[in-house]
């Protein structure tokens, strides 16, 4: 079952949309939190 998920490209796409996704939310609250921080100053 695993085996036949990770060869299917659909589900690479829909990992990768979900990484792409995280990694912009991740990175956009380091921007702010940094922002915010450095305004303190």
């Amino acid at each position: 079952m695993l085996t036949m998920m990770l060869k299917d490209p659909v589900v690479w796409g829909s990992l990768l949309g979900i990484a792409i996704l995280i990694g912009m939310m991740g990175y956009y609250t380091y921007l702010f939190m940094h922002n915010s921080a450095s305004d303190d100053h």
